[in-house]
């Protein structure tokens, strides 16, 4: 099952059951689905296999709109939690000559720097060091805490494509990460959540950046350094994993900073992000104060 956050053309957002080349919109089913994909999360609706089936089940008299006639969202547009790892794939830690870590790199960027699909990202006034990080996303479907990692599948509610843009000259200001992680409309995610049980094993998928067409970034997911379920250990370990909260996983080599010259992101650049099984996250770059569309 594909799990989508969209904006309706009368304006109002909602979330819905990608289904070929319509959305099935739950939201409109309120208040016997739940208003958002998040609340759905939340109240259970989605945390396995029984339930899935039940939502499908509930879904199946929902409206129906063609993707291309909606706004694609982040899937979840509103996380409590949004937690990237850095340097988890060995092939981007050695392209730096950077040491493996002894444990996970951990910084955050904020809900409200996230686009959807098909929707821009943002290249800012204050550089041009705009960098993309193709990367694969793990949402959390229940509240849980000190998970350990042979459980870790069952707060998995599913897989979604993340590029983590980065202004590399504010990222690289101190050892802190963040700054250059959080400019406004440089995190692309989507165009949606795809469930395990369509994924099978996430390890045998295969992370691939495109831009302008042209393969970038490629890498099976098992090149990670700390996998899904050591990831959600630690993670557990050190703050409540909510409903909804993304882990983005890390990038693999072949960023545009240690390209020779730099690949830096430009206005009418387009970029994918392609997990296998999972989907293709498009983006286009504007400039900062540039029309979006």
């Amino acid at each position: 099952m594909r799990l989508m956050s969209f904006r309706r053309a009368d304006g109002k957002t909602s979330w819905g059951i990608a289904d070929g080349t319509q959305v099935m919109d739950c939201g409109a089913l309120a208040p016997s689905l739940p208003p958002s994909l998040r609340a759905a999360l939340a109240s259970g609706k989605i945390a396995d296999a029984r339930n899935i089936e039940a939502l499908l089940a509930d879904a199946r008299g929902a409206p129906r709109h063609a993707l291309d006639a909606v706004t694609f969202l982040p899937p979840i547009p509103d996380p409590d939690k949004i937690i990237c790892v850095g340097l988890n794939y060995l092939t981007h830690i050695r392209e730096g000559g950077r040491d493996v870590p002894k444990q996970p790199t951990i910084f955050t960027r904020f809900a409200n720097t996230q686009v959807g699909h098909m929707q821009a990202l943002i290249r800012p006034s204050a550089s041009e060091t705009l960098d993309f990080e193709g990367e694969m996303a793990v949402v959390i479907a229940k509240r849980c805490r000190h998970v350990k990692r042979v459980d870790a599948h069952a707060v998995v509610a599913g897989y979604s494509c993340y590029n983590d843009g980065s202004v590399r000259e504010w990222q690289r200001h101190t050892s802190q990460f963040t700054p250059g992680k959080n400019f406004p409309c440089t995190g692309g995610f989507g165009p949606w959540i795809t469930t395990p049980d369509e994924v099978g094993d996430i390890a045998d998928s295969t992370l691939t950046t495109r831009v302008n067409g042209e393969e970038t970034q490629r890498a099976t997911i098992d090149d990670l350094v700390f996998d899904v379920p050591a990831l959600i250990e630690y993670c557990s370990t050190f703050t409540i994993l909510e409903p909804g909260d993304v882990i983005i996983t890390g990038t693999t080599g072949g960023v545009g900073a240690y390209r020779k010259p730099p690949l830096w992101l430009k206005p009418g650049d387009v970029v994918e992000v392609e997990v296998s099984g999972v989907g293709v996250l498009r983006n286009f770059v504007v400039q900062e104060g540039a029309p979006s569309t």
